[in-house]
């Protein structure tokens, strides 16, 4: 029964490019319009919303929380805004404040003119690493032993088992090239080329490059731990590197997490003797379709309770403590003081105010260290 099940694990990995099946690929191309102009009204909006750098930090947590949920976490989003400014943190917490600094990072590094690199992607994986029980070693280092992928923790009986470990730099520069173009601006090659297939090479429209990308890593699977993590930091990152966005606004971890077993199976079936990309580009490109419709909405939403808001405030100092807790839903005078650049004093009066005015919730048996609470913010971010 063991060997039965070791020989139904999927083995191999062919380098990109990748093709696909000339149906297939005319349903891909023909959904790429629609998604490009939804993402590029999210760009637009974004730009134009008076909350728009707030919301930078406030949608890279829920990415945060989301992406480490797929993997079984259990944290959730109101978790992390309660406990993310914890000292001594429990390991959950951690977990996501780690991909959220790997996530900020990469996209300063991004902003800055760095490509996806190998070595950009070992930083990031440090970074994703830091305080992992049992994982120092491993660290932003490649593995040097083989894994597998499965519901146990034997090998007999792996869903797949992805490529040896001494092929991990060649993998993983064939990944850099199809990314990035190769430097000499030689193009990918293909074997055995079909009338009846449609190449996507480094030439492809970005988010079909964005969603070859991604499942090509994640089946590399390079590092002892994190892969899946570090894998949808990606699809943010070539986004912006691509200047398909501007900013880390457009995530699709929350439709991924929707649709988990989903979502592992296609990323499954890229893989062996047979690979199906089709499917799995369908899927990326629906979960994003889906994902831009949700962050459109909760966009729109956000800048209208800021709108209505910034109406009831009746000083500067009010607004400014409004708005900051557009990034910090639940916060203390302590920090909006610092954030809003107020002193601790007329903070205190702007929180009351907005508590007496129904934007804000704070508890009133608490008498020290009071918490103020955008409830309203957070309904729209859940939503």
């Amino acid at each position: 029964m063991k060997k039965g099940m070791l020989i139904m694990a999927r083995q191999g990995l062919a380098k990109l490019p990748v093709s696909v099946d000339i149906p297939s690929a005319l349903t891909i191309l023909q959904l790429l319009p629609q998604i490009s102009n939804k993402i590029g009204r999210l760009e637009s909006d974004f730009k134009h919303s008076v909350v728009s750098d707030a919301l930078v930090q406030i949608l890279s947590l829920s990415e945060s929380v989301e992406s480490t949920r797929i993997e079984g976490t259990q944290v959730t989003f109101t978790d992390m805004i309660e406990e993310k400014d914890n000292k001594n943190p429990r390991s959950e917490i951690k977990k996501v404040s780690n991909y959220q600094h790997a996530l900020m990072t990469g996209f300063e590094r991004i902003r800055n003119g760095y490509p996806i690199s190998t070595r950009l992607i070992k930083e990031l994986h440090q970074l994703l690493m830091e305080g992992a029980r049992g994982s120092t070693q491993a660290s932003g280092e490649f593995r040097k032993i083989q894994n597998f992928i499965g519901p146990t923790n034997k090998i007999e009986d792996a869903s797949y088992i992805p490529i040896t470990a001494e092929k991990i730099n060649e993998y993983m520069e064939n990944l850099e090239y199809f990314i990035n173009g190769h430097p000499y601006g030689v193009n990918l090659s293909i074997n055995q080329r079909d009338e009846q297939q449609f190449i996507f090479d480094e030439h492809a429209n970005e988010l079909i490059k964005t969603a070859i990308l991604h499942a090509q890593f994640e089946s590399i699977h390079p590092f002892l731990d994190g892969n899946g993590r570090l894998g949808r930091i990606l699809i943010v990152l070539h986004l912006m590197q691509s200047k398909v966005i501007s900013q880390p606004i457009f995530f699709v971890s929350e439709e991924l997490e929707k649709e988990r077993p989903r979502y592992y199976e296609m990323l499954n079936a890229v893989r062996g003797k047979n690979p199906n990309w089709g499917d799995w580009i369908l899927f990326f490109l629906n979960a994003s379709d889906r994902m831009s419709d949700r962050l459109i909405k909760k966009l729109s939403d956000a800048e209208v309770l800021a709108h209505k808001g910034l109406g009831l405030c009746g000083t500067d100092s009010e607004a400014k403590v409004w708005l900051y807790t557009f990034s910090n839903p639940f916060t203390t005078t302590s920090k909006a003081a610092v954030a809003a650049r107020l002193s601790p004093n007329t903070t205190r009066k702007a929180l009351k105010s907005l508590v007496d005015k129904k934007l804000l919730f704070t508890d009133s048996e608490t008498l020290r260290n009071k918490k103020y609470r955008n409830y309203d913010l957070m309904r729209i971010l859940r939503d």
